[in-house]
């Protein structure tokens, strides 16, 4: 952290360094000028735009991205990190800001209602994924009928072109994928199945000044509308309630 610096009779902003992922489109991704975008990157501008301080953005690749706030080269995380009770040991995380959960995924005639809908159908995951780990429960790790893909977009296709009957997947990447595509006309399922799971801002454990600031602002922007419209230019017009802690 650039701690805030005195000139004259008027201080400096605080300014804190901010590790991101930058694979996780639409969360975190470079664009063409190799700067940080996407939901999160609003979310934390966001933040910081009403708490009064600023931020350094810096690609962090995921691997021995929590190690680096322990070793202070960043004091903030935002990443599509999922708050997780083993996570909570090695960092603080913020209030939730985002349901990271799963969805059915189907085209616009299909009659699939929940999970058990899809024991007799083709079913599209992303290999390894969180969505692969649900519909192997549900159908068997080994069927021939779950069809695993490297990617969201590489599943959604074959969807797209009846190469499977649904799928299963990250709720964020597929609404910005459906609406990115709105020529597909896809529909989202949910179901009581699917883990309730939220992202969170990772800080540095017992920063908790740090911690209040990034809640303060969170709800800040929640209550102004804020987060709605960032919500809205990324995924949809469903924005969901976030849970108070």
């Amino acid at each position: 952290m650039t701690l805030a610096a005195f000139s004259g009779n008027v201080y400096a902003k605080e300014s804190y360094t901010v590790g991101s992922g930058g694979t996780y489109r639409p969360f975190e991704f470079e664009n063409s000028q190799k700067q940080l975008e996407g939901f999160d990157i609003d979310i934390i501008k966001a933040i910081a735009d009403v708490e009064g301080f600023d931020v350094k953005l810096i690609n962090t690749p995921w691997e021995g991205i929590f190690a680096t706030l322990s070793t202070g080269d960043r004091d903030i995380i935002i990443s599509g990190i999922t708050i997780t009770d083993k996570r909570k040991n090695m960092v603080d995380f913020s209030k939730p800001y985002f349901p990271a959960e799963q969805a059915i995924v189907i085209g616009e005639m299909s009659t699939v209602t929940d999970l058990n809908s899809l024991k007799k159908l083709n079913v599209g995951v992303v290999n390894s994924s969180t969505g692969d780990i649900v519909v192997s429960d549900v159908i068997g790790k080994n069927s021939t009928s779950i069809k695993r893909f490297d990617n969201t977009p590489l599943l959604l296709q074959e969807l797209y072109e009846d190469g499977i009957d649904a799928a299963v997947g990250d709720v964020g990447v597929i609404k910005y994928y459906i609406k990115t595509h709105p020529e597909k006309k896809f529909k989202l399922v949910y179901d009581n199945q699917f883990e309730k799971q939220y992202f969170g801002i990772a800080v540095a454990k017992g920063n908790t000044e740090l911690q209040q600031k990034i809640n303060n602002g969170l709800d800040k922007i929640v209550e102004n509308g804020t987060y709605n419209k960032i919500y809205q230019k990324w995924f949809d017009e469903n924005v969901p309630e976030l849970p108070k802690q």
